[in-house]
């Protein structure tokens, strides 16, 4: 990889990074915003890419910022070439989005004992993308805003169930939520002690992100990352990002004001990202795999990885 494109690669990790802190800075938190908008009609979703395959981990969190801060109200996303192939065109004036894609390709390296070996390395490639409400001349399904919200105590029964499938021990009582690594369970207040049934579900999906980082699960080794800094603001920001994704995947409105022990988290997640560029990206991306694993733990999944 040549240096101009090694620093084309730091510069769109610094550029995206420096983006979220911005919004951190203002104490709002860019991956709650969509709940917070005004503007939000209809069913919170993941953005969709054209075939309605919903963007994942960093994706999520710039696209979910773009259309909060634009006004944007259409879940999907698309390259001005695919705009084209299905029959529409961008409107003169627009302006995309960034999205990014990440890879890796191989190259051989000679090893001490002068063996040739071969070595993955990482790379990120920025692209554009429009919203539907910036296209004209797709069909109309695209124009359809996500449906409101199914009936409220159906949604909850999807999103007990959910939880239930995981096999996950969560106990109740007291005033407090937290993943107990020792003893392996997930902790909570009583159901009746949240404002509503939505922030239950966003809590337990919360600490949900977090049980799924032990050595007998995804094994979260975030070690690379402490240095001097305190290690539990890293997982801290992965489950409050796990917690938003799956939020948007069950269809709860997760609570719209940071919980009181999170407060604290704010300025060392600034602390962090501003000296560590590439961070949000790990953090969303483990975020991402913590909520894949609960997919996977439901009875449905075999048929959700053939139908994806």
């Amino acid at each position: 990889m040549s240096r101009r494109s090694e620093n084309t690669r730091i510069d769109i990790y610094a550029r995206i990074t420096d983006r979220i802190v911005a919004d951190l800075e203002k104490g709002v938190r860019p991956w709650v915003k969509p709940w917070n908008a005004a503007n939000t009609t209809g069913r919170i979703t993941r953005p969709l890419r054209h075939n309605g395959l919903p963007y994942q981990g960093i994706n999520t969190l710039l696209l979910w910022s773009e259309a909060v801060s634009r006004g944007f109200v259409l879940p999907t996303w698309m390259t001005f070439k695919q705009s084209v192939e299905l029959g529409g065109h961008v409107r003169k004036g627009e302006t995309g989005a960034t999205v990014v894609y990440a890879s890796r390709f191989t190259k051989t390296e000679t090893d001490a004992k002068g063996e040739e070996v071969e070595r993955g390395i990482p790379f990120l490639k920025a692209y554009t993308v429009f919203c539907a409400d910036q296209i004209d001349g797709l069909a109309e399904h695209y124009y359809r805003a996500c449906a409101p919200a199914p009936d409220p105590v159906e949604r909850i029964a999807h999103a007990d169930a959910f939880f239930a499938n995981t096999g996950a021990v969560i106990r109740h009582g007291g005033n407090q939520a937290y993943f107990n690594p020792a003893l392996d369970i997930v902790q909570m207040p009583p159901f009746e002690s949240f404002r509503d049934a939505p922030s239950y579900y966003a809590t337990l999906g919360h600490e949900l992100t977090h049980w799924t980082g032990s050595k007998n699960r995804l094994d979260r080794d975030l070690s690379r990352y402490h240095k001097d800094r305190a290690p539990r603001a890293h997982e801290e920001l992965i489950a409050d990002l796990g917690g938003c994704f799956l939020a948007a995947d069950l269809g709860i409105v997760p609570e719209l004001e940071p919980r009181s022990d999170h407060a604290s988290y704010l300025a060392s997640w600034l602390t962090i990202l501003k000296s560590e560029k590439r961070f949000i990206f790990a953090a969303a991306a483990h975020a991402q795999r913590a909520v894949n694993y609960l997919h996977e733990l439901q009875p449905n999944a075999e048929t959700r990885r053939d139908a994806a």
